[in-house]
């Protein structure tokens, strides 16, 4: 075998040697909690924080872009790094028969811009608020964590009801608009951890 075949040669790879890599058995995506907040304008009960963590039954680890420019000279294109992006944030949520958090994300709603006359809160920073999404791994332990910041629910979705309906519960989804995410690894990522963003 000459020395340029010696160079191309990929060696053979086992089962054990992808078991190795494959550090803690892999994350599991039904394993996370999302931490939600609301701003103090919508006088929401402390305990709708709390169920919050059970009934948020999907999430999103986030989404962020950066906007190539293409820069045109003599016949190609280069493509340089343009303005950050960050994409809206969704969470599916269980529908409790008290409708608490449907409840307190619609008063959240409603402090940004009243229903029966179009006024609200003018200081961002009286209905801005932070979220956090925990990745669990099989112990409990927190793997990594992002925190959302400034966000704000841009939309609750309709609940469809129906005679014809059985066997299942109602959920809703909300969209949250992001300013910007922070990431956190480690056993502390949950109070804040090593920031590595």
């Amino acid at each position: 075998m000459s020395s340029r075949q010696q160079r191309n040669t990929i060696p053979v790879r086992k089962i054990t040697d992808f078991k190795g890599k494959l550090a803690g058995g892999g994350a599991r995506p039904n394993l996370f909690e999302v931490e939600l907040s609301f701003p103090d304008a919508a006088e929401i009960n402390p305990e709708v924080i709390n169920n919050a963590r059970f009934l948020v039954k999907a999430a999103a680890m986030p989404a962020s872009n950066i906007t190539p420019i293409d820069v045109p000279f003599r016949g190609r294109i280069l493509k340089v790094a343009g303005d950050r992006t960050f994409d809206t944030w969704t969470i599916t949520v269980i529908n409790d028969t008290d409708f608490g958090i449907r409840s307190a994300f619609e008063k959240w709603m409603n402090v940004i811009n009243k229903m029966d006359n179009a006024t609200g809160l003018t200081d961002p920073a009286e209905y801005h608020k932070d979220a956090k999404v925990h990745q669990l791994d099989r112990d409990g332990t927190v793997l990594r964590s992002y925190k959302f910041w400034d966000i704000f629910p841009t939309n609750v979705s309709a609940i469809d009801v129906s005679y014809e309906t059985g066997d299942t519960i109602e959920e809703f989804t909300v969209e949250l608009q992001v300013h910007w995410w922070e990431a956190y690894v480690g056993p502390s990522a949950k109070s804040g951890g090593e920031n590595i963003t």
